[in-house]
Protein backbone atom coordinates (compact mmCIF):
# COMPACT_ATOMS: atom_id res chain seq x y z
CA UNK A 1 0.00 0.00 0.00
CA UNK A 2 1.68 3.47 -1.06
CA UNK A 3 0.19 6.07 0.64
CA UNK A 4 -1.03 9.80 -1.28
CA UNK A 5 -2.80 12.54 -0.48
CA UNK A 6 -6.38 13.07 -1.93
CA UNK A 7 -8.78 15.88 -1.64
CA UNK A 8 -10.78 13.59 1.11
CA UNK A 9 -8.29 14.88 3.28
CA UNK A 10 -9.58 18.12 3.35
CA UNK A 11 -13.44 17.58 3.02
CA UNK A 12 -14.44 15.85 5.75
CA UNK A 13 -17.83 14.97 3.41
CA UNK A 14 -15.48 13.33 0.90
CA UNK A 15 -13.45 11.15 3.80
CA UNK A 16 -17.35 10.17 5.10
CA UNK A 17 -17.96 8.73 1.34
CA UNK A 18 -14.71 7.12 1.27
CA UNK A 19 -15.23 5.18 4.59
CA UNK A 20 -18.09 3.24 2.84
CA UNK A 21 -15.51 1.34 0.33
CA UNK A 22 -14.19 -1.78 1.50
CA UNK A 23 -11.24 -1.36 4.40
CA UNK A 24 -8.88 -3.81 1.41
CA UNK A 25 -10.10 -1.61 -1.14
CA UNK A 26 -9.53 2.14 0.11
CA UNK A 27 -6.48 2.50 -0.92
CA UNK A 28 -7.19 1.72 -4.58
CA UNK A 29 -10.14 4.74 -4.48
CA UNK A 30 -7.71 7.20 -3.20
CA UNK A 31 -5.53 6.64 -5.58
CA UNK A 32 -7.90 6.97 -8.16
CA UNK A 33 -9.34 10.31 -6.39
CA UNK A 34 -5.55 11.29 -6.40
CA UNK A 35 -4.90 10.99 -10.42
CA UNK A 36 -8.41 12.69 -10.63
CA UNK A 37 -7.40 15.65 -8.67
CA UNK A 38 -3.47 15.43 -10.61
CA UNK A 39 -4.70 16.54 -13.97
CA UNK A 40 -6.95 18.69 -12.41
CA UNK A 41 -4.22 20.49 -10.79
CA UNK A 42 -2.73 20.75 -13.99
CA UNK A 43 -5.51 23.05 -15.37
CA UNK A 44 -5.75 24.92 -12.22
CA UNK A 45 -2.02 25.69 -12.04
CA UNK A 46 -1.66 26.70 -16.09
CA UNK A 47 -2.39 29.35 -17.88
CA UNK A 48 -1.02 28.31 -21.53
CA UNK A 49 -3.32 25.76 -23.05
CA UNK A 50 0.47 24.53 -24.62
CA UNK A 51 1.97 24.30 -21.37
CA UNK A 52 -1.38 22.59 -19.97
CA UNK A 53 -0.84 20.20 -22.82
CA UNK A 54 2.64 19.30 -22.54
CA UNK A 55 2.05 18.16 -18.78
CA UNK A 56 -1.16 16.22 -19.91
CA UNK A 57 1.03 14.57 -22.06
CA UNK A 58 3.66 13.89 -19.38
CA UNK A 59 0.98 12.16 -17.63
CA UNK A 60 -0.69 9.99 -20.65
CA UNK A 61 2.97 8.72 -21.56
CA UNK A 62 3.68 7.74 -17.57
CA UNK A 63 0.16 6.41 -17.15
CA UNK A 64 0.08 3.98 -20.26
CA UNK A 65 3.79 2.97 -19.28
CA UNK A 66 2.49 1.23 -16.31
CA UNK A 67 1.47 -0.86 -18.52
CA UNK A 68 4.92 -2.12 -19.39
CA UNK A 69 7.41 -0.54 -16.55
CA UNK A 70 7.70 0.13 -13.05
CA UNK A 71 5.83 3.25 -12.14
CA UNK A 72 8.52 6.01 -11.08
CA UNK A 73 9.06 7.54 -8.11
CA UNK A 74 5.66 9.30 -8.36
CA UNK A 75 3.35 8.92 -5.42
CA UNK A 76 0.71 9.08 -7.51
CA UNK A 77 1.89 6.75 -10.26
CA UNK A 78 3.14 4.52 -7.58
CA UNK A 79 0.03 4.19 -5.70
CA UNK A 80 -1.79 3.10 -9.01
CA UNK A 81 0.46 0.25 -9.76
CA UNK A 82 0.35 -0.80 -6.10
CA UNK A 83 -3.08 -0.23 -5.15
CA UNK A 84 -5.31 0.08 -8.32
CA UNK A 85 -3.79 -2.09 -11.02
CA UNK A 86 -4.02 -5.44 -8.90
CA UNK A 87 -7.61 -5.05 -9.76
CA UNK A 88 -7.72 -5.30 -13.41
CA UNK A 89 -7.20 -1.58 -14.22
CA UNK A 90 -4.43 -1.05 -16.81
CA UNK A 91 -2.73 2.11 -17.48
CA UNK A 92 -3.70 2.88 -20.49
CA UNK A 93 -7.59 3.00 -19.46
CA UNK A 94 -6.98 5.62 -16.75
CA UNK A 95 -4.76 7.85 -19.82
CA UNK A 96 -8.78 8.23 -20.72
CA UNK A 97 -8.85 10.31 -18.10
CA UNK A 98 -6.96 12.99 -20.01
CA UNK A 99 -9.72 13.19 -22.78
CA UNK A 100 -11.85 14.55 -20.41
CA UNK A 101 -9.71 17.20 -19.04
CA UNK A 102 -7.75 18.43 -22.01
CA UNK A 103 -10.41 20.08 -24.10
CA UNK A 104 -11.00 22.18 -21.04
CA UNK A 105 -7.96 23.84 -21.67
CA UNK A 106 -10.04 26.05 -24.36
CA UNK A 107 -13.22 27.70 -24.92
CA UNK A 108 -15.98 25.13 -23.50
CA UNK A 109 -18.44 23.84 -25.57
CA UNK A 110 -21.20 21.34 -25.29
CA UNK A 111 -18.50 19.17 -27.14
CA UNK A 112 -15.97 19.25 -24.50
CA UNK A 113 -18.50 19.41 -21.80
CA UNK A 114 -19.67 15.87 -23.04
CA UNK A 115 -15.82 14.52 -23.49
CA UNK A 116 -15.78 15.92 -19.84
CA UNK A 117 -18.18 13.84 -18.51
CA UNK A 118 -17.37 10.49 -20.44
CA UNK A 119 -13.88 10.44 -19.90
CA UNK A 120 -13.26 12.29 -16.83
CA UNK A 121 -16.39 11.47 -14.93
CA UNK A 122 -17.51 7.68 -16.64
CA UNK A 123 -13.42 6.46 -16.87
CA UNK A 124 -12.67 7.31 -12.91
CA UNK A 125 -16.21 5.62 -11.84
CA UNK A 126 -16.15 2.52 -14.46
CA UNK A 127 -12.55 1.67 -13.01
CA UNK A 128 -13.41 2.71 -9.41
CA UNK A 129 -16.02 0.10 -10.16
CA UNK A 130 -13.27 -2.41 -10.76
CA UNK A 131 -11.64 -1.53 -7.76
CA UNK A 132 -14.72 -1.65 -5.69
CA UNK A 133 -16.19 -5.21 -6.81
CA UNK A 134 -19.34 -3.26 -7.56
CA UNK A 135 -22.17 -5.11 -9.60
CA UNK A 136 -23.63 -4.76 -12.86
CA UNK A 137 -26.47 -2.83 -11.79
CA UNK A 138 -24.71 -0.27 -10.37
CA UNK A 139 -25.39 2.74 -12.38
CA UNK A 140 -21.63 3.53 -12.39
CA UNK A 141 -21.75 5.62 -15.65
CA UNK A 142 -24.11 7.63 -14.76
CA UNK A 143 -22.71 8.45 -11.08
CA UNK A 144 -19.78 9.34 -13.06
CA UNK A 145 -20.77 11.79 -15.68
CA UNK A 146 -22.92 13.69 -13.04
CA UNK A 147 -20.74 14.20 -10.50
CA UNK A 148 -18.05 15.52 -13.19
CA UNK A 149 -20.53 17.22 -14.64
CA UNK A 150 -21.61 19.02 -10.98
CA UNK A 151 -18.22 19.34 -9.84
CA UNK A 152 -17.18 21.21 -12.92
CA UNK A 153 -19.89 23.35 -12.72
CA UNK A 154 -18.82 24.24 -9.24
CA UNK A 155 -15.87 25.59 -10.57
CA UNK A 156 -16.74 27.92 -13.92
CA UNK A 157 -16.64 31.59 -13.44
CA UNK A 158 -19.10 32.28 -16.03
CA UNK A 159 -22.56 31.57 -14.57
CA UNK A 160 -24.68 30.29 -17.79
CA UNK A 161 -22.02 27.92 -18.64
CA UNK A 162 -22.26 26.96 -15.22
CA UNK A 163 -25.95 26.97 -15.35
CA UNK A 164 -25.36 24.51 -18.42
CA UNK A 165 -23.60 22.27 -16.76
CA UNK A 166 -25.88 22.18 -13.84
CA UNK A 167 -28.92 20.96 -15.98
CA UNK A 168 -26.96 18.29 -17.86
CA UNK A 169 -25.51 16.97 -14.60
CA UNK A 170 -29.07 16.63 -13.19
CA UNK A 171 -30.50 14.20 -15.44
CA UNK A 172 -27.58 11.76 -14.74
CA UNK A 173 -27.57 12.25 -10.82
CA UNK A 174 -31.43 11.17 -10.61
CA UNK A 175 -30.94 8.27 -12.46
CA UNK A 176 -27.69 7.37 -10.33
CA UNK A 177 -29.46 8.51 -6.81
CA UNK A 178 -32.74 6.20 -7.51
CA UNK A 179 -31.07 2.69 -7.86
CA UNK A 180 -29.85 0.83 -4.93
CA UNK A 181 -26.33 -0.01 -5.05
CA UNK A 182 -24.29 -2.47 -3.62
CA UNK A 183 -22.74 -2.64 -0.61
CA UNK A 184 -18.98 -2.69 -2.21
CA UNK A 185 -20.15 0.49 -4.75
CA UNK A 186 -21.68 2.24 -2.08
CA UNK A 187 -19.09 5.13 -2.29
CA UNK A 188 -19.45 5.68 -5.52
CA UNK A 189 -23.76 5.84 -4.91
CA UNK A 190 -22.70 8.32 -1.94
CA UNK A 191 -20.52 10.66 -4.61
CA UNK A 192 -23.69 10.94 -6.91
CA UNK A 193 -25.95 11.75 -3.69
CA UNK A 194 -23.17 14.56 -2.44
CA UNK A 195 -22.75 15.77 -6.35
CA UNK A 196 -27.04 15.87 -6.54
CA UNK A 197 -26.95 18.04 -3.05
CA UNK A 198 -24.49 20.08 -4.15
CA UNK A 199 -26.82 20.69 -7.16
CA UNK A 200 -29.63 21.41 -4.70
CA UNK A 201 -27.95 23.21 -2.60
CA UNK A 202 -29.47 20.73 0.80
CA UNK A 203 -28.39 21.51 4.13
CA UNK A 204 -25.69 20.25 5.87
CA UNK A 205 -27.68 18.31 8.80
CA UNK A 206 -29.74 16.80 5.79
CA UNK A 207 -26.70 15.98 3.31
CA UNK A 208 -25.28 13.69 6.56
CA UNK A 209 -28.31 12.24 7.53
CA UNK A 210 -28.89 11.24 3.59
CA UNK A 211 -25.68 10.01 3.37
CA UNK A 212 -26.15 7.38 6.10
CA UNK A 213 -29.58 6.38 4.84
CA UNK A 214 -27.48 5.32 1.86
CA UNK A 215 -24.64 3.74 3.47
CA UNK A 216 -27.33 1.34 5.34
CA UNK A 217 -29.49 0.81 2.36
CA UNK A 218 -27.91 1.64 -0.86
CA UNK A 219 -30.77 3.68 -1.40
Amino acid sequence: MVNVTVTANSDPERALTFSYAPFDRRAGLCALFALDNALGQVLRTTREPIVGQMRLAWWREALVRLDSASAPAEPVLLALANDVMPFGVTGAALAKMIDGWEPLLSLIGDVAIVGHAEQRGGTLFAQAGLVLGADAGDRLDDAGRGWALADLAAHLSDAALASHVREAATPLLSSATSARWSRNARTLGALAHTARMDLTGSATPWRVGRLAWHRLTGR
